[in-house]
């Protein structure tokens, strides 16, 4: 009947399918990966971005294969002035023609976060609103996304796959095996600009209340819900169909 969902036979189905791709692309270099996305999803795929301490390194990739590819930036209401700043000198510098900009539902946000102080009494709650969702609502055209989560950036993000499933689409992780070595190579190769926060010792940058600067020695995500039990904002966290 009409009313009976199919989505666990869905789920296997693309568990297959990004388990097929990431042994294909499991020793691919990032810009074939990217590539092999857009072959795979043919305007069905697009790139979420943070622009953060280190998104640059996919950006620039991806403006090398396709500077058209849709990249969603989600405007919290709490990222640094400097974050935005850096968001406009890369659409610039890249050249990217389809940076889509989302925010959180304002109707939700009065009800749910009236003072804009969820933060402080519930993080969970807090990016579920600003992050979640939106990205959600954004991610409604397309059956896949790239984005730019690194094995060595934390201890919850080392068996990060390349290709992978994530509830009704197949998310890319182009940038999973390279190092922080290989990160600043690629930046000072192409000569690309670092987020202004870097040189304050803000090695992942996300909303201005839950960041802060990383001590030498610590994983680069240390800074992010410190003190607190959390490690991510919940975009990466495991969905089903």
């Amino acid at each position: 009947m009409s009313d009976l969902s199919p989505l666990p036979e869905l789920e296997v189905t693309l568990a297959r399918h990004a388990a097929l791709l990431d042994a294909r692309l499991e020793d691919a270099d990032p810009l074939a990966i990217i590539a092999a996305a857009q072959d795979a999803f043919p305007g069905r795929v697009a790139n979420v971005s943070s622009f953060g301490a280190e998104s640059v390194v996919l950006l620039h990739m991806v403006a090398q294969v396709d500077r058209t590819m849709p990249v969603l930036f989600l405007n919290t209401g709490h990222l640094f002035p400097e974050t935005l700043a850096y968001r406009d000198q890369l659409i610039d510098r890249l050249g990217l023609t389809q940076v889509l900009t989302s925010h959180p539902d304002e109707a939700a946000r009065t009800a749910r976060d009236g003072d804009n102080d969820l933060w402080t009494s519930d993080t969970d709650a807090c990016c579920a609103l600003r992050k979640v969702e939106p990205l959600e609502r954004a991610l409604a055209p397309f059956d896949a996304w790239l984005n730019g989560r690194k094995r060595y950036q934390a201890t919850t993000r080392l068996r990060i796959p390349v290709v992978e499933a994530d509830g009704h689409r197949i998310k890319f992780n182009p940038l999973a095996a390279l190092g922080p070595a290989e990160i600043a190579g690629w930046i000072h190769a192409h000569g690309l600009p670092e987020h202004p926060l870097k040189k304050f010792g803000f090695a992942s940058v996300g909303c201005m209340p839950c960041t802060s600067r990383v001590a030498p020695g610590e994983d680069a995500r240390a800074g992010r819900w410190r003190g607190a039990a959390k490690t991510e904002c919940g975009i990466h966290l495991k969905r089903t169909a």
